[in-house]
């Protein structure tokens, strides 16, 4: 009886000093950088010429910022799927507007509005991509903290790109509406993204969990207008040429699982 009494009293309980790996939804929030090359990207002409005219570095001065969402499921292997929403956009930073769209502008280079005066016209780029992808982290701490480490990761998907035109009060039907389209440069394609970057989940905090990582994308293109005009470059109608432009990308994500924290392991004896 004695023995059966003091047999709870000798269990006692002790933690492997270690941590779960966690298997669970994640969405974050994210924002960077991007930088498009100004040697490898290319147009490839219809006669099967290529030029650096045209590409996305020529088009618009750079960097531009980067905005977006992603969400992943991360398994306990720490291996993930993921799928990545992005919207980037520049600060009226056309190139070589005045000659591109050179029967707009007069000698003084403005843009006369409807009213006869000076319609201020900001030029911008904007982009559009989603991409689905899988990814894994490397623990670089596997007993202390195995959902932290390096991250590798490989997206692809659609995107689109366009010039964008914003007027001030004073109307410019000339470069409004179905007008716009004539100088816009729309494109559509697809993109594919390599990222290596470090990736950090907090064993204690939900709120503490982040990766950075550079991304290499690669976006191959066409336009989508049946007629661009682009004196600059000397484009009159169909724009046959095929685009790859290569981009460069700093970005930080703000993660935010969809569980609670990880736990300890308890070993009892």
């Amino acid at each position: 009886m004695a023995a059966l009494l003091s047999l709870p009293l000798g269990l006692s309980a002790q933690t492997s000093g270690g941590h779960d790996t966690l298997q669970c939804f994640i969405v974050g929030f994210k924002f960077g950088t991007m930088f498009p090359s100004s040697s490898l990207s290319k147009a490839t002409l219809a006669s099967g010429e290529t030029s650096d005219r045209a590409t996305m570095y020529s088009l618009y001065d750079s960097p531009w910022l980067d905005f977006g969402v992603n969400a992943f499921y991360k398994f306990k292997s720490n291996w993930m799927l993921s799928l990545d929403g992005d919207f980037w956009f520049g600060n009226d930073n056309l190139t070589h507007r005045q000659d591109r769209m050179d029967v707009l502008y007069t000698n003084e280079g403005t843009i006369i509005g409807a009213n006869g005066t000076d319609a201020v016209v900001t030029c911008y780029n904007r982009g559009l991509a989603i991409q689905g992808g899988v990814g894994k982290v490397l623990p670089l701490w596997p007993s202390r903290n195995p959902n932290s480490g390096l991250l590798a990761r490989v997206m692809v998907g659609p995107m689109f790109q366009q010039t964008v035109f914003m007027l001030n009060e004073v109307k410019a039907p000339q470069i409004e509406g179905d007008n716009a389209l004539i100088y816009d440069h729309q494109r559509m394609g697809f993109m594919l993204t390599e990222g290596l970057g470090f990736w950090f989940m907090s064993n204690r905090s939900n709120l503490i969990n982040f990766f950075v990582a550079f991304e290499v994308s690669e976006v191959w293109s066409k336009s989508t207008r049946d007629y661009t005009y682009d004196h600059y470059i000397g484009l009159n109608g169909k724009d046959d040429s095929r685009y790859f432009d290569l981009i460069y990308t700093i970005k930080l994500s703000w993660m935010f699982p969809l569980k609670g924290k990880t736990a300890r392991d308890y070993y009892y004896y």
